[in-house]
């Protein structure tokens, strides 16, 4: 068996023209959606994801507002960052990238961002509505995984989706969202972690199974029940080389699988445009 492939490049250009359409109406209107980022220090990754997120703005026509401070920077210096978007009103929604320098505290300056003009969905007033099934911005990657399952026509609901991870970022909202009685979700979703003694035990349960602890390799091809969906959503970095959570062998049992490149990563980002433009929608409104 060789895995069928979970294209997100694929389906993040399908995203995007749909969200290019939504922009041209904006246009009319004369409202630009805007999207800002707030970047603390000099870490690679974040640098380089941060700078795709605004190549990706602006390809579609969107504005792009950018703060880079320095590895240094006070507390009050990036609070003053997240207070100037929040008042701008060219700035829709807006990001604080994460990971931070770990002499400021993340949490206290997410809580001073706006709800609405959250783009990554990871305000707790945001997750607090996702767990009441209230409409609100999603986080980007739990929403960028279920938009890559619907997609291709994978049956998420009484399925048992087993997430790999309890992050903010990913294995906690991810839980909520495919477990909510809603379409292309009503799952039973296990979450395990790394300090579960035998993590394949579950794993091999999972008509769904989603990498998502930040550990290379950790998912290997004997983990997995033979056909299963496997969304390999876990990454850390060697150097710059990128590292996924699944182990290349899982390809040859699993039934459709995510790559390390072109997967997942394509699917956050659309999700952080959909979110801006969701909010520059809501501006429109008002």
């Amino acid at each position: 068996m060789t895995a069928r492939t979970l294209d997100g490049e694929l389906v993040a250009s399908l995203i995007k023209e749909q969200l290019a359409a939504r922009i041209a109406v904006l246009a009319e209107r004369g409202i630009r959606p805007g999207l800002g980022t707030i970047l603390v220090g000099d870490d690679p990754p974040s640098a380089n994801y941060v700078a795709m997120k605004h190549r990706d703005s602006q390809a579609l026509g969107m504005a792009s507002f950018e703060v880079h401070l320095g590895a240094g920077a006070t507390h009050d210096e990036v609070l003053t960052a997240v207070r100037q978007f929040n008042a701008n009103p060219e700035v829709d929604a807006f990001i604080v990238q994460y990971p931070f320098p770990p002499h400021l505290d993340y949490e206290a300056i997410l809580l001073e961002v706006d709800p609405a003009k959250d783009a990554d969905g990871l305000h707790p007033v945001n997750l607090g509505k996702l767990v009441q099934g209230i409409d609100a911005p999603l986080a980007c990657t739990p929403a960028g995984i279920q938009r890559l399952l619907e997609h291709y026509e994978i049956p998420i609901a009484g399925r048992h989706v087993v997430i790999v991870g309890r992050g903010l970022t990913i294995g906690r909202p991810l839980a909520n969202l495919l477990s909510l009685k809603r379409p292309n979700a009503n799952a039973a979703v296990t979450v395990v972690h790394t300090g579960i003694a035998d993590v394949a035990a579950y794993t091999r349960q999972a008509d769904i199974l989603v990498a998502a602890a930040g550990s290379p390799g950790l998912i290997t091809a004997e983990m997995v029940k033979p056909g299963a969906v496997v969304v390999a959503a876990g990454v850390s970095f060697e150097g710059r080389k990128l590292l996924s959570d699944v182990a290349d062998e899982v390809a040859e049992v699993a039934g459709w699988l995510s790559p390390r490149i072109g997967g997942v990563g394509p699917m956050t980002r659309a999700m952080l445009m959909s979110n801006t433009v969701d909010a520059a929608e809501r501006r429109a409104g008002r």
